[in-house]
C-alpha cells in the first residue's frame, strides 16, 4: 500500500504543486533529476531537472527554466522553487532550481576581495552556463532560457545576467549568461550592495533589461532596495518590467498558498505573453480570492 501511495505522490506531483510545505516554505514532494553541474570550494553543486510530459531531447527544443531559492546567501533550500519547476515543467518547459556555495560564519575567512555574495553570483553563472551548455542533452533552446528566483535567489540570478565578471575560471568561456525573461520573488537587493559595485544591482542598470514580472507584498522590508532599482530603470527607458503587489504581505509571503498558486498563475500568464508558453494556466485560482494588484 505505501508503494501504490508513493508512486501516486510521484504522478501527481507535476500537476499538484501544493502537495505539501516543509519548513522553508517550499514543496515537500518528489524532487526532479539531480544532477551536478560543477564542484566549487571543494563540493559538488547541485542542480534538479523538471522535464514536461512524454520530452524527447532529441526531438523536442522548448525553453528552459532555471530559479534560484533564497536564504540570505547562507542558506534556504530547492525546496522552495520545487512546485513552480513541477508546474511550468508540466506546462511545457524544462526546468531546474539550482543550489550554490552558502557562507555563514566561514565568510569571513575568504580571501580578500571575496564575499559571500560574490561566490554565490558565480555559481549562479556557472549554473546557467551547464544548462545552455547542455541544452542539446535536455531538449532545450539555449537562446530561449527564462531564470529567477527569491529573495537573496532573485539577487543573484539576477547579478548572474547582468553583471560581468565573478567568473569560475573553469566555466566555458564561450557561453554567455543571457536569458530572456525574469520571474523575480521579492528580489533581495540591498542598499548596502553599493559598497560592491560586482554585486550591486544598481550598477548593472540598462534599458534593454529583458521582459521582467516582479512579485512583492507591500509590508515587505526588502522593499525599498527594489523601488530604487525599479526607479532607475524606468529612468533609463526600460519598459518590459511588470510588478505586482500583495497587499498586506511581508517578505516570503510567496512560498505558501494561495499566495504561491496566485503568483504562479500570473507567472504562467506573463511567460504566454512573451510567447515562452501557450494556452491558458492549468493551475486553478484559489477560492480565497487574493488578488494581485499589478502597479505601472
Amino acid at each position: 500500500m505505501k508503494t501504490r501511495r508513493l508512486l501516486l505522490l510521484c504522478l501527481l506531483a507535476p500537476f499538484v504543486p501544493a502537495l505539501a510545505a516543509d519548513r522553508d516554505g517550499g514543496f515537500a514532494g518528489p524532487a526532479g533529476e539531480s544532477r551536478v553541474y560543477k564542484t566549487s570550494a571543494g563540493k559538488e553543486r547541485r542542480m534538479e531537472l523538471y522535464f514536461p510530459p512524454g520530452h524527447d531531447p532529441s526531438k523536442a527544443k522548448v525553453p528552459g527554466m532555471i530559479l534560484f531559492h533564497g536564504g540570505g546567501w547562507s542558506g534556504g533550500s530547492l525546496a522552495q522553487f520545487r512546485a513552480a519547476c513541477a508546474y511550468f515543467a508540466s506546462r511545457g518547459l524544462v526546468c531546474a532550481t539550482a543550489e550554490y556555495q552558502m557562507l555563514g560564519k566561514a565568510s569571513a575567512k575568504l580571501p580578500a576581495g571575496e564575499s559571500k555574495k560574490r561566490v554565490c553570483v558565480t555559481d549562479a553563472r556557472s549554473a546557467i552556463r551547464w544548462f545552455k551548455q547542455n541544452s542539446g542533452k535536455l531538449g532545450i533552446d539555449p537562446q530561449r532560457i527564462i531564470t529567477g528566483g527569491g529573495s537573496a535567489g532573485g539577487h543573484i540570478s539576477a547579478l548572474a545576467t547582468l553583471g560581468t565578471g565573478l567568473d569560475d575560471p573553469a566555466d566555458p568561456k564561450d557561453i554567455d549568461t543571457r536569458v530572456v525573461a525574469y520571474l523575480w520573488f521579492n528580489p533581495a537587493f540591498s542598499p548596502d550592495d553599493h559598497t560592491d559595485p560586482k554585486i550591486d544591482i544598481l550598477t548593472c542598470i540598462k534599458p534593454d533589461l529583458a521582459p521582467a514580472i516582479v512579485f512583492f507584498g507591500d509590508q515587505d522590508e526588502w522593499k525599498p532596495g527594489w523601488d530604487a532599482a525599479h526607479r532607475k530603470w524606468k529612468q533609463a527607458g526600460t519598459k518590459g518590467i511588470e510588478l505586482h503587489i500583495a497587499k498586506g504581505q511581508k517578505h516570503g509571503f510567496f512560498n505558501q498558498d494561495p499566495w504561491r498558486s496566485v503568483t504562479i498563475i500570473e507567472a504562467d500568464r506573463f511567460l504566454v505573453k512573451h510567447g515562452l508558453l501557450e494556452g491558458e494556466p492549468t493551475l486553478k485560482t484559489p477560492a480565497s480570492g487574493e488578488k494581485l494588484v499589478a502597479v505601472p
